[in-house]
């Protein structure tokens, strides 16, 4: 890349991550980038073209003293969508401010989907704003994870039995399917998840071994509604995975748009998942669909592309 860039977070590395290490869609943004990484809560006296900030979800204050404190190492400066759109509001009263007042400081604001989009150009109207698309270094997909299995059984729902993740929407759905079905153990599991009937959590596990196990799988579900980075549905459709979920995350109705009903509408969703099970012509038609689409939109080539025109837009 020509522009020299680093992200803030809350994470406590320092330095570049190489391209068979980026599970994750913020490690994946800065291989793509080739941009380095600097946590919040340590001194940095490097200078960049541009400086890229993730605000944390718990200690919010962190970055906002960061930015009074190093403002000047960054010719432009952007925030990054953290979770949800509404995530801030999350915040004490005090912080809501503060956040507000970083938008307000910075160059650009970069979010998830197409609806954080209005919703941010709405709240901060004179502040450029720009969808920063996920993706996946292809690097660090094991290569036995490139190539379906000649026979897939089970499902594989989005998250735990939390309003977050909405898991219990996804697991009512899923058994439409007949199947197996199983979970990731993300963050805000509760003890007592472990003994729902019909419910197998999978083990912690890193992202190789993600793409791997899911790769054995037939259907995905993810009804969750903080609609935020969509890396399961991308996940999904490069693996040739039919995946059904809510359309507001714009991986989930780009890549799979037959299978997104409107959010909260579980009728259509039973209906998609049935005629999902019942008809192997719409399920294979879904499934190269999204295939093709991951490679028109979502790879790293196409985010680079993207990325370098929202910079333009700055000079």
């Amino acid at each position: 890349m020509e522009n020299k860039i680093a992200f803030f977070t809350e994470n406590n590395f320092k330095g570049k991550v190489s391209r068979d290490q980026a599970g994750r869609t913020d490690t994946s943004w800065m291989v793509a980038l080739d941009a380095a990484h600097f946590p919040l809560n340590q001194e940095n006296f490097l200078s960049f073209d541009l400086g890229i900030i993730i605000v944390p979800k718990k200690n919010s204050l962190q970055a906002f003293y960061f930015f009074e404190k190093h403002r000047k190492i960054c010719k432009k400066w952007a925030v990054m969508q953290e979770a949800d759109q509404i995530s801030w509001q999350r915040f004490s009263i005090t912080d809501q401010i503060n956040y507000l007042n970083l938008l307000n400081e910075v160059d650009l604001l970069l979010v998830h989907n197409e609806i954080d989009l209005v919703y941010f150009k709405g709240l901060i109207p004179h502040k450029n704003v720009a969808v920063f698309p996920s993706l996946m270094i292809e690097d660090s997909i094991p290569v036995e994870a490139k190539k379906p299995p000649q026979k897939r059984s089970s499902c594989i729902i989005g998250g735990t039995w939390t309003d977050w993740y909405s898991g219990q929407d996804s697991f009512m759905i899923a058994q439409e399917f007949g199947e197996s079905i199983y979970a990731p153990s993300m963050g805000r599991k509760q003890p007592e998840e472990d003994a729902i009937e019909g419910l197998k959590y999978l083990p912690y596990m890193n992202w190789s071994e993600w793409m791997l196990t899911i790769n054995q799988c037939k259907y995905g579900v993810h009804l969750m509604r903080t609609f935020a980075a969509g890396t399961f549905p991308l996940n999904l459709a490069r693996l040739k995975i039919p995946c059904l979920g809510w359309n507001g995350t714009d991986t989930q109705k780009i890549l799979f748009p037959e299978l997104s009903p409107p959010e909260g509408d579980m009728v259509q969703a039973r209906k998609i998942a049935k005629h999902l099970k019942e008809n192997q012509l719409f399920y294979d038609h879904c499934a190269e669909y999204a295939f093709a689409k991951y490679n028109e939109i979502y790879s790293e080539k196409i985010f680079i592309e993207k990325f370098n025109a929202i910079i333009n837009q700055l000079k």
